[in-house]
């Protein structure tokens, strides 16, 4: 009787990991899934153009992203608790900023629009999910910086890759038509947004480590 109660909570363990790495995998497959159909969508010839064309959004590199950490939990890879919320924050952002300032630019029908909704709407909430579910959440408000450096790096790449080559992934971030100044002034608000999130995961996190098992 002695040996019971840490056999049982051992095999509650290990459910609880093989269904978090079984999610992982659906989820990385859903993400792949939208990848592979946006590249098909595109209406360019050859590998190499089609390649570059996607890889100027942030959609598109984060949800790229998310899919290669996916894929490696899924082959039991442990993810890091700020790695984890770094790349919730990239996502929920992903889904936020398309939601509240770009659907309404476009209406995609037929299979674009489920392209569409699984690169900012099924996977923005299904990691979303995961994450509440089966991350790692022990985090501290010193990892807060370090989930800016990709969403940073990324707005100097599009940024440079604008004044180069003309081609600007994003509205608000296009140059040509607003202006350095507004196209600043942007991104400081974008910025704010990711504090604001990122600060948001964090007391959620916090909370949810606090509460008795």
């Amino acid at each position: 009787m002695t040996k019971s109660k840490p056999c049982l909570a051992r095999d509650f363990c290990q459910i609880g990991g093989m269904i978090a790495r079984l999610t992982a995998l659906a989820l990385g497959f859903l993400g792949l899934a939208a990848l592979r159909g946006q590249f098909d969508l595109l209406l360019l010839n050859g590998l190499g153009p089609k390649l570059w064309q996607l890889a100027g959004f942030f959609t598109i590199l984060t949800n790229a992203l998310l899919v290669i950490h996916l894929l490696a939990i899924a082959k039991d890879w442990k993810i890091p608790p700020s790695r984890a919320a770094g790349l919730l924050l990239s996502i929920l952002m992903v889904g936020a900023v398309y939601h509240l300032v770009l659907a309404g630019l476009w209406a995609p029908q037929g299979a674009a629009w489920w392209v569409d909704q699984g690169l900012h709407s099924a996977m923005p909430l299904g990691y979303l999910l995961w994450w509440l579910a089966f991350a790692p959440k022990t985090l501290r408000w010193s990892d807060l910086p370090t989930w800016l450096l990709w969403p940073a790096a990324y707005a100097a790449y599009a940024l440079t890759r604008g004044a180069l080559t003309g081609f600007w992934p994003y509205p608000f971030l296009n140059a040509d038509a607003l202006g350095w100044p507004q196209v600043a002034l942007n991104c400081a608000g974008l910025l704010l947004a990711f504090v604001a999130l990122g600060a948001a995961i964090l007391t959620l996190a916090r909370r949810l480590q606090a509460r008795p098992s």
